[in-house]
């Protein structure tokens, strides 16, 4: 055979190998509802496959996913695969009214996505309502067959899904209060994997256990799903070593405690050098907004030592507790941030093409004439907003659907590229005739391939808080994060050029500011929120226009045959 031919032979070999090493992954997802006992109440929740949390998916990177969801429940459902980027197949990504309508009760529809270029821990939630509160799951991304881990193999691993729990349908919880305008109750306990743990009432036996052997070394998989509230995390006495955010590898680095906010994941590394007994897993909120009410109990689980001992350490040993932040502690959560870097140096996208500023935080709108409204100025409606337009979703269709069929009137594209009053974003006192945002359907329109420089700023109106805001469709760097107004000429110092960490939810610092930095090559229209669910609820978000670029593989794919229609 002629040398030619015979390299032309093994490169076709070769290309076989690589597509036979990945997978397609058929699942079947019914929800539906299912009674469950917490907190010595017995409730009928909405779940997956009648689990909660939902079953765990896991891949290796390159698999493709076909997730058939089915809606046996009352209620519209859509699901959405947190942090995966979706690339041209943004009619899988989930969100309500934004790429999809939602998928009615006796419907079906099907996710079809391909997962690229990323490893890790992510997940999948609802993202109707607030039927996230029960409907959420692990979804676990290997390296490929022939690759491994940039760290020693751990003996085991364990996801573990931090969630909120109430004594009430939360759909109503939420419904009651957008009737009202007031804040929704706060939940009534935190969960592991589904259990609230020792410290509540009637939940002791059911507390979730992870079994493990001396000396081995676990990766334990966080995730938080917690509606409303970030979370700090300590194991007693034992030290963890973050290796993964996101999906994203991090620069190890050493840490007791984590601050894990919704929608974010952390991957940590926990050798058992302990002695052999029972060790508590706790987590309790990190909470930054001033006089408004949240849960502050703690939940637990149990690190329990299967030292094959003859000893029985049994049930009546209580476990070691571990240290944990108070719940204001922004020292803590500022420090922990401050250590997620990427482990080498990254090729940060650049030039700037779009260099945007963008004001997040809660608002107040007034009520209507004759109205009662639950708000804490004077027949008030809580509101939130980005560069002061309070986000509404459309009604009748979602926005991608308008955006590929060239649908006028759904959307407009005209959102600010920057706040359209300057002010003193942190003062104490913001003057009251900025604290009526409006309310709008705008799209900000991005040319394909464009770098977007984006300075998330919290304001004070109504109270200062952390925010953590999630763009769906990406993955970005988080240049630097600071306190007080971002000042563009002092803070581009402050700037990590060489390794920033790379995620997809940024916490943006209460009273202060972030700075992301994506590139635009992914075409579709896609949410960036506020993933405190009652902040998307009252409107904290806006949407990006991406354009498709030159030929088939920079163009978003025709929808499905199935896609649901509104």
């Amino acid at each position: 055979m002629a040398p030619t031919g015979l390299l032309l032979l093994l490169g076709c070999l070769a290309s076989a190998l690589l597509a036979g090493a990945t997978k397609v992954h058929h699942h079947e997802f019914v929800v539906q509802e299912t009674p469950v006992k917490r907190l010595c109440e017995e409730h009928n929740i909405i779940t997956v496959n009648g689990q909660f949390p939902g079953p765990t998916l896991e891949v290796r990177e390159g698999d493709t996913l076909v997730v058939n969801v089915v809606n046996q429940a009352q209620y519209n459902v859509t699901i959405h695969w947190h942090g995966i980027r979706q690339f041209r197949t943004g009619w899988a990504d989930g969100p309500e009214f934004v790429t999809q309508c939602p998928i009615k009760p006796g419907g079906s529809y099907k996710y079809r996505f391909t997962i690229e270029g990323q490893e890790g821990t992510l997940w999948w939630h609802a993202h109707s309502s607030w039927l996230r509160a029960t409907v959420y799951g692990a979804l676990i991304i290997r390296p490929r067959e022939d690759k491994p881990y940039p760290f020693e193999k751990p003996a085991r691993e364990v996801p573990i899904l931090l969630g909120e729990w109430w004594n009430a349908n939360p759909v109503e919880v939420i419904r009651e209060a957008q009737r009202t305008g007031g804040a929704p109750n706060v939940s009534d306990a935190f969960t592991v994997n589904g259990q609230p743990g020792d410290l509540y009432n009637c939940s002791r036996q059911d507390t979730t256990a992870i079994s493990v052997k001396p000396g081995e070394t676990a990766l334990l998989r966080f995730i938080n799903s917690a509606l409303n509230h970030e979370l700090f995390v300590s194991i007693a006495s034992h030290k963890m070593t973050v290796v993964g955010v996101d999906a994203s590898y991090t620069k190890p680095f050493v840490t007791s405690v984590l601050m894990i906010a919704p929608g974010q994941t952390t991957d940590v590394l926990v050798t058992m050098d302990q002695a052999p007994t029972r060790y508590y897993i706790a987590a309790r909120g990190y909470v930054t907004t001033q006089g408004v009410a949240f849960d502050n109990t703690t939940t637990t689980a149990i690190l329990e030592y299967d030292c094959g001992c003859t000893t029985d350490f049994g049930p009546t040993i209580p476990p070691a507790f571990p240290t944990l932040p108070a719940f204001n502690d922004t020292g803590a959560a500022t420090a922990f941030a401050a250590g997620i870097k990427s482990p080498r140096k990254v090729e940060i996208p650049s030039p700037v093409d779009e260099n945007l500023f963008f004001t997040v935080g809660l608002g107040l709108f007034n009520c209507e004439p004759g109205q009662l409204c639950a708000g804490p100025n004077n027949n008030t409606r809580f509101t939130a907003s980005m560069n002061n337009v309070s986000f509404v979703f459309p009604k009748a269709t979602s926005l991608l659907h308008a955006h590929y069929y060239d649908m006028p009137g759904v959307y407009t594209t005209d959102f600010p590229a920057n706040p359209p009053v300057q002010f003193d974003y942190t003062a104490q006192n913001v003057s009251q005739s900025l604290w009526q945002p409006i309310p709008a359907t705008k799209l900000y329109k991005l040319r394909f391939g464009s770098v977007v420089q984006v300075v998330l700023q919290d304001t004070s109106i109504v109270t200062p808080e952390n925010h953590p805001i999630h763009l769906h469709g990406y993955d970005f760097y988080i240049l630097a994060e600071g306190f007080g107004n971002y000042d563009a000429e002092k803070d581009a110092a402050k700037f990590n050029l060489e390794n920033p960490p790379q995620r997809n939810t940024v916490a943006v610092p209460v009273n202060g500011w972030a700075v992301i930095r994506f590139r635009a090559d992914n075409p579709g229209v896609w949410l960036m929120h506020c993933h405190l669910d009652v902040h998307i609820t009252w409107g904290l978000a806006m949407a990006f226009l991406v354009e498709d670029g030159y030929g088939e593989l920079q163009s978003l794919e025709a929808p499905p045959v199935d896609l649901p229609m509104c």
